[in-house]
């Protein structure tokens, strides 16, 4: 039998474990790996979305042209902890009580769309935030569907998708709570899924590659990293317990073509190092039978 090779998935890494470098340094030391793409985490440090607008349309054709010359592919995400306010991480949320506050990362979110359109993008990532206090889950779901409205439209008018992802904590929190946000929203087609493949660890009851191939499709974007059932922290390869042979197979088996993300977020501190050598890891498990 042919073993799977990972070399044949578009591997990238995300920018928000790289914080402590200059985004063009860091796009550059993506490349020189081996890397074939980028999730670009739209934050004050690396591109700003809430720039002046002659100096944001400056800053994202740059950007745009940079990752042309490298030869390098580009989600969007939108998972800035303090991008909106700074004093509380991923606030306000799509099921903000506040109309104001919803429509500020609803507005968030339209921007994301028109950068990734710029930078030659065909993903948004984007999550709902946690399950609010003030209504019943039904309401929430409501709410979540008609913040995300308007952004699909737009996207679908971009001819971007936008890919929610499952977040532990959140109102969508896993594979069946896509599904029911799809069905409210009348199962429009720009409307895809992030699959990150430790949350499937973390709390999905059938194991990450059996998630592949459930989500397979609506997959618009993947992110991956180690963890442990139960756990919520991303961790380096090696450090938790996902098998990952099977899921780079299901992968390839399902035919997916977009980026695979590493989510190191909390280890910017060790970014090039970890760039490295997750990029060896996951070339390794991709080499096994």
């Amino acid at each position: 039998m042919t073993p799977h090779v990972a070399s044949e998935l578009r591997l990238a890494y995300g920018t928000n474990g790289l914080t402590d470098l200059r985004l063009e340094d860091a796009l550059r030391l993506l490349a020189e790996l081996g890397y074939r793409g980028v999730g670009l985490t739209l934050d004050h440090m690396h591109l700003d979305p809430l720039a002046p607008a002659t100096e944001l349309t400056f800053r994202t054709r740059a950007i745009a042209r940079r990752l042309q010359a490298l030869g390098l592919g580009v989600t969007v995400e939108t998972g800035a902890r303090y991008i909106l306010d700074p004093r509380r991480k991923h606030h306000p949320t799509l099921l903000d009580p506040d109309p104001d506050a919803r429509a500020a990362r609803a507005g968030l979110l339209l921007m994301a769309v028109r950068i990734a359109n710029e930078l030659g993008s065909d993903t948004v990532h984007c999550f709902s935030g946690p399950a609010p206090d003030d209504i019943g889950a039904d309401d929430a779901w409501r709410r979540l569907a008609d913040a995300l409205a308007p952004v699909l439209d737009a996207a679908d008018a971009a001819g971007v998708a936008l890919a929610a992802e499952p977040e532990p904590g959140h109102l969508l929190a896993d594979l069946d709570g896509f599904h029911r946000l799809r069905k409210i929203l009348g199962e429009p087609n720009t409307l895809g899924i992030t699959l990150d493949i430790g949350h499937c660890q973390c709390l999905e009851p059938a194991p990450p590659a059996e998630c592949v191939r459930h989500a397979a499709p609506w997959l618009r974007y993947v992110q991956i990293e180690d963890m442990r059932r139960g756990v919520h922290e991303h961790l380096p390869f090696g450090e938790g317990e996902i098998d990952f042979p099977p899921v780079l197979a299901a992968l390839q088996d399902v035919g997916y073509d977009g980026l695979v993300t590493v989510e190191l977020p909390r280890h910017s501190h060790a970014g090039p190092a970890l760039a490295a050598a997750s990029l060896a890891f996951l070339r390794a498990a991709g080499r096994s039978p």
